[in-house]
């Protein structure tokens, strides 16, 4: 997440279709500057290599950006067989080639039923992940390799979509900490060839999808009020929430960090006597709270909506 000194307040998450060649934090800057807003961030990065969905937060909906991380994605990946790279994709040095075997589509489903569901994954050097308060990507270039705990991830959904001789083309669907070239090569290996990501492209990210994200061409070319229709509502990926109704008085309590007994609340429903909820003052959405089961709401994480206008 970054911020500036100057700009809008502006609240909301914008689907983005992230190009090809870009990092994602130059992609979130070149959409804030479109809206000259003074907070963004976004919801995991794409590497330059990956296009397709890149939720981008502004304002107060970057409270919401580490909930957004631990959410499913979906991928789909073009496998370059018979090549691994240092990166474990197309933008890194080959370090290795090996003949790829012939292969039926039987033997390709059947290596790709290893891999679905629960498995254990080694994330790659070339990761953002630390070892003793230094990012792996920075040992690997650095010309170091260090052992990585394998780490238990899903892999939900694996698809075949096409195959050549050298080349699969998956659809993947998976748990977050999921690492799509950890999963190429580990594919590529057990077809006896190894493998490195030619093509990736995000298409889910929770409830989220490609089909509704704009390309920044798109956004570009849109006037200020199409620009900000654009927004998604900041509470639109708590959704998974109960919500609770606040009145004009309990509203000016929990602003002010006060916990309230809402055991004769009427809009309190059975669902609502625990964990985590989402709290409203008519239509306006006023945050995170947590019930209890004694019936009392405690604040957990309140937030300011009031934006500047567009």
């Amino acid at each position: 997440m970054s911020k500036r000194k100057s700009g809008c307040n502006i609240h909301g998450i914008v689907l983005l279709d992230k190009r090809l060649g870009v990092s994602s934090n130059r992609a979130l800057q070149e959409v804030r500057r479109l809206f000259n807003a003074n907070k963004a961030g976004h919801t995991g990065s794409l590497d330059p290599l990956a296009t397709g969905l890149l939720p981008l937060c502004f304002g107060e909906a970057t409270k919401v950006s580490a909930l957004m991380l631990d959410d499913n994605k979906r991928y789909q990946v073009v496998v370059q067989l018979g090549i691994m790279t240092d990166t474990g994709d197309a933008e890194g040095a080959v370090i290795e080639t090996k003949p790829v075997p012939e292969l039926s589509v039987d033997d390709v489903l059947a290596c790709l039923e290893k891999f679905t569901g629960e498995i254990d994954q080694v994330p790659p050097m070339y990761s953002a992940l630390k070892q003793n308060g230094k990012k792996l990507y920075e040992l690997a270039r650095e010309g170091k390799t260090v052992e990585r705990k394998a780490r238990r991830i899903t892999i939900f959904e694996l698809k075949l979509l096409d195959f050549s001789k050298d080349r699969l083309t998956l659809d993947v669907f998976c748990s977050k900490g999921t690492y799509i070239r950890s999963l190429a090569e580990d594919i590529g290996h057990d077809l006896g060839c190894g493998g490195t990501v030619k093509e990736l492209r995000r298409l889910e990210a929770g409830q989220f999808s490609i089909k509704n994200a704009r390309t920044i061409e798109q956004l570009t070319a849109m006037d200020q009020q199409s620009l900000f229709q654009c927004l998604i509502n900041v509470d639109k990926p708590l959704e998974a929430f109960p919500s609770v109704q606040l009145s004009g008085e309990q509203t000016i309590c929990i602003k002010h960090g006060q916990t309230l007994d809402l055991l004769a609340l009427p809009s309190t429903s059975p669902e609502t006597k625990q964990g985590t909820v989402r709290m409203y003052s008519d239509a306006v959405f006023l945050g995170l709270g947590e019930m209890r089961l004694d019936g009392k709401l405690a604040p957990k994480k309140l937030f300011n909506m009031s934006n500047d206008p567009a």
